[in-house]
């Protein structure tokens, strides 16, 4: 075991030993070349099955930077562009005044649609074609570009529904041929899992101290993220949640090939392999929007990525509910991958980027 590795894999036996965490990974490229490839802990509590590299956790948003990604791809090989209004690729989208918003709206958070369509049933969540009219039927909130709300859901169909669109393969079949195909980790990332892969996957606990713990009422208005999946640990407990596929929320995945997947968008790439030019990335990560939150402060999305992560103001990736996380910095040559199955009101991510930072002399 290299001795970074050895560091890393000690910090997280010590947070299983504390109770801080109940099962995590972490993988980190620096260079080009995997230095930490860690796990620990217990992935279900029900038969006492240990995490290992090859365990898949739910990850939430995470997911939305591997969609990011995916996006540009379509852009830079000239299939899509950021200011193409989405109607012009999905015409039914045009509905309410809609015809305005674009794909870099979509992208940063602004296209003014966060809210999740009401009424919904788990069986039409879980079918993309339901959601996909549901989605083209809802009405904005507030003009495109004018301010940023997170949009946890939507932008599952804003992104993922454009991208089949232009391309004509569904959004699993893009990840799967794009991204896991080229960087040989076909068994590590979906959204939308295979039957044969669920006993790989973690089991999401919360405890009482978080308000995801507890049951949330009915939704009485419209709300980004519905009563119908809260609390969110045990919706992605579900089964047919776990098969679904939402490009914004139900990616589930391997700390190993989120940080493979971000070492793959830094210049020189990862074994050969680059998913995007540094000008295409630099593109993505730039200030674009004017759109404000309601905070009035700058929106930290950019195309996507989300810049200035725990690690660098400079980083670029996409964390989820719960703790995981991805990222890439292009100053250090660094990209990091990080997942967790207990939600609670505690981080060790702080600690772990900490010795992390230590270990590399950064």
């Amino acid at each position: 075991m290299k001795p970074i590795d050895q560091t890393m894999q000690s910090l997280l036996d010590q947070l299983i030993a504390d109770g801080s965490e109940r099962g995590v990974q972490l993988a980190v490229y620096h260079n080009g070349l995997l230095v930490v490839d860690a796990s620990a802990g217990i992935a279900d509590p029900t038969t006492g099955r240990r995490v290992n590299g090859n365990t898949l956790f739910p990850v939430f948003s995470t997911t939305k930077g591997i969609a990011a990604t995916l996006i540009h791809l379509l852009v830079e090989r000239g299939k899509i562009n950021y200011d193409t209004p989405i109607a012009q690729v999905w015409p039914e989208f045009a509905a309410h005044g809609k015809e305005g918003i674009t794909l870099q709206h979509a992208l940063n958070h602004t296209a003014g649609i966060p809210n999740m369509p009401m009424g919904l049933s788990h069986t039409e969540l879980c079918d993309w074609a339901t959601m996909c009219a549901a989605i083209a039927d809802l009405k904005p909130i507030s003009p495109p570009g004018a301010e940023h709300a997170y949009h946890a859901i939507t932008y599952s169909w804003l992104t993922g529904e454009v991208a089949r669109r232009v391309d004509g393969r569904p959004f699993s079949q893009l990840l799967h041929d794009e991204i896991c195909v080229p960087l040989d980790m076909t068994t590590e990332m979906f959204v939308g899992i295979p039957d044969e892969v669920e006993p790989l996957v973690a089991i999401l606990e919360a405890t009482v101290d978080t308000p995801a713990a507890q049951t949330p009422p009915q939704d009485e208005t419209p709300q980004a993220i519905p009563a119908l999946v809260q609390p969110l640990h045990a919706w992605m407990n579900r089964p047919d949640a776990r098969r679904a596929c939402l490009p914004a929320s139900n990616g589930i995945m391997t700390a190993r090939s989120i940080a493979r997947h971000y070492a793959a968008l830094l210049p020189g790439g990862v074994d050969g392999i680059e998913l995007l030019p540094p000008e295409r990335i630099r593109v993505a990560i730039e200030p674009r929007s004017s759109g404000k939150q309601k905070t009035g402060e700058p929106a930290s999305h950019r195309l996507g990525y989300s810049v200035g992560t725990p690690f660098s103001p400079t980083s670029f990736g996409h964390g989820g509910y719960g703790g995981s996380i991805g990222f890439a910095d292009i100053a250090s040559s660094l990209s990091f991958g990080f997942t967790r199955n207990r939600f609670d009101s505690n981080t060790s991510l702080p600690r772990i980027i900490e010795t992390l930072r230590k270990c590399l002399e950064l």
